[in-house]
């Protein structure tokens, strides 16, 4: 009998959707306050392993066992790609572009995760899916002005979110593997603790400027009168914006394929691209917004064009 509950994973994409459209505009706020992109992912990353890990040893100890062989070298793929490379990439983005415009470049890794379908996994995909392709690269190119003559945006703010575009795809289908094999928890443990690793070598936790951590900063845009404590937004960022979603989705894909997680995934941003507008007055102008409309429609129309395909049944809770 399939353990599959496609309704329970639609719920918990759209929680971890609305966890993440959130923890975007935290985000910046925490790095306009003075800490860098890879301070900030090296804290998000590392406080979010030591959480998995306790949680672990206390609810579910045959989780600390280190997956081994292929298993083990997907889960060091990804780690390193689709946590450690994705928040950094992620955070460059945000930091630099508005943040709709960030996300969307982002979610360009469902094409990827489609692409990646037909050409490599030999799926068979519908016509539309090309057509959705050529409408999501226009609205891609009018986003960021290559049809005005030029970048309208930073270069390595969009260098930065097509980065993440991969790694986003990385994340998913690699996720996709592992959880058909790997209870959710064992998958976010070690996947989370070798990003961690990952990223200490790049900055480590220690060189977090301790003089920002202990100060407060305004919430900018409307809610620039509002003043909060800089560690009370890092906490908020690795819990509710980085451990409950990332564990609600690698949890969905138990009961949806990677292509229905990121499809479903979009709500973010559209949400984003809200939460921009209605926190940080960002207003992308008629031919960005167009493009972006364009950018969204061609994702959907190219996701939903990937042909429906079994899947193997998840493990029990227990693990192997």
């Amino acid at each position: 009998m399939s353990n599959r509950r496609p309704g329970l994973g639609f719920l918990l994409v759209c929680l971890g959707a609305t966890a993440f459209i959130v923890n975007a505009g935290v985000s910046r706020v925490v790095l306009r306050a003075g800490v860098s992109p890879a301070e900030l992912t090296t804290t998000r990353i590392t406080g979010t392993a030591v959480v998995v890990l306790l949680v672990a040893a206390l609810v579910h100890r045959s989780a600390l066992r280190p997956p081994r062989g292929r298993l083990g070298l997907l889960l060091l793929v990804h780690g390193v790609v689709g946590v450690a490379a994705l928040q950094w990439t992620y955070f460059v983005a945000i930091d630099r572009l508005p943040v709709g415009l960030a996300l969307l470049l982002e979610y360009q890794g469902p094409l990827l995760v489609v692409l990646w379908a037909r050409f490599v996994q030999g799926e068979v995909v519908r016509r539309r899916v090309w057509a959705g392709l050529g409408v999501a690269l226009l609205g891609l190119a009018m986003a960021t002005g290559i049809l005005q003559g030029g970048l309208a945006w930073d270069g390595w703010g969009l260098l930065a979110g097509l980065g993440a575009a991969v790694c986003f795809a990385t994340y998913f289908l690699v996720g996709e593997h592992g959880v058909a094999q790997l209870d959710p928890l064992r998958v976010v443990l070690w996947s989370f603790g070798i990003a961690a690793v990952a990223m200490n070598v790049v900055s480590p936790i220690w060189s977090f400027p301790p003089e920002v951590l202990g100060s407060d900063t305004s919430m900018l845009g409307r809610l620039g009168s509002v003043v909060v404590p800089v560690a009370l937004l890092v906490g908020w960022v690795v819990i509710l914006g980085t451990l409950l979603p990332f564990g609600v989705e690698l949890l969905a894909l138990r009961h949806l394929s990677a292509s229905t997680v990121t499809m479903v995934a979009m709500l973010e941003p559209v949400g984003v691209s809200m939460l921009g507008w209605w926190w940080f007055h960002e207003d992308l102008g008629t031919v960005v917004t167009v493009g972006c409309s364009l950018v969204l429609v061609g994702i959907i129309a190219a996701q939903t064009g990937r042909a429906p395909h079994p899947l193997p049944e998840p493990p029990h809770l227990a693990g192997p």
